[in-house]
C-alpha cells in the first residue's frame, strides 16, 4: 500500500480526495496501532453497521466479528483481529463512510483521546482531513439552511 504519510513533507496534496484518502489513512493508523487501541477502531467503525453489510466487505471477517456479539454490547476482542489486515480496514471505512459519515468522523475523538494512535504522521494526517471534512459538510449544510429560508 502505498503511504499518504510518506509523502514529501508529510504534507497532504491539495488534490488529494478525502474520501479515498481517509480509508488508507486509517488502515496506516490500524496498522501501527497496539491491540487495544486496533480494537477500538474496529468497534467504532463496526457500530452503524449491520450484519448483512458486514458479510460483503472483507470476506465477512466483521460479520464473524459482529455474529459472535449477537444479543450483546459489541465487544471487538484482540484475538477477532488477526486476521484483519490493511486491506479489510480499507473496505471497512469505505463501507461505514457511505452508510455513517459521522461515524468515520467520529474517529477524531478516537484518536485524540489516545496516545497509542495519535502518534503517527498518518494519525494527524487523518485528524486534519476528518476535521476539514466535517467542517466543508457543516458550511454545506449551514449554506444549503439559509438557502431554504430565502423567500426570494
Amino acid at each position: 500500500m502505498t503511504s499518504i504519510a510518506s509523502q514529501p513533507g508529510g504534507h497532504v496534496p491539495a488534490s488529494l480526495d478525502p474520501e479515498q484518502a481517509i480509508p488508507s489513512l486509517v488502515a496506516q493508523v490500524y496498522e501501527s496501532a497496539p491491540a487495544a487501541e486496533r480494537c477500538h477502531l474496529v468497534a467504532t467503525l463496526l457500530r452503524p453497521l449491520g450484519v448483512l453489510s458486514l458479510v460483503a466487505i472483507a470476506n465477512g471477517i466483521f460479520a464473524k466479528i459482529r455474529f459472535r456479539n449477537a444479543g450483546q454490547e459489541l465487544n471487538v476482542r484482540v484475538d477477532d483481529l488477526q486476521n484483519v489486515h490493511a486491506a479489510d480496514m480499507v473496505a471497512l471505512v469505505h463501507h461505514a463512510q457511505q452508510v455513517s459519515v459521522e461515524t468515520v468522523d467520529s474517529l477524531v475523538h478516537l484518536l485524540t483521546s489516545s496516545g497509542g494512535l495519535a502518534s503517527s504522521a498518518a494519525a494527524a494526517l487523518l485528524i486534519g482531513l476528518l476535521v476539514q471534512r466535517a467542517r466543508s459538510r457543516r458550511s454545506t449544510q449551514t449554506q444549503a439552511d439559509d438557502a431554504s429560508l430565502d423567500p426570494c
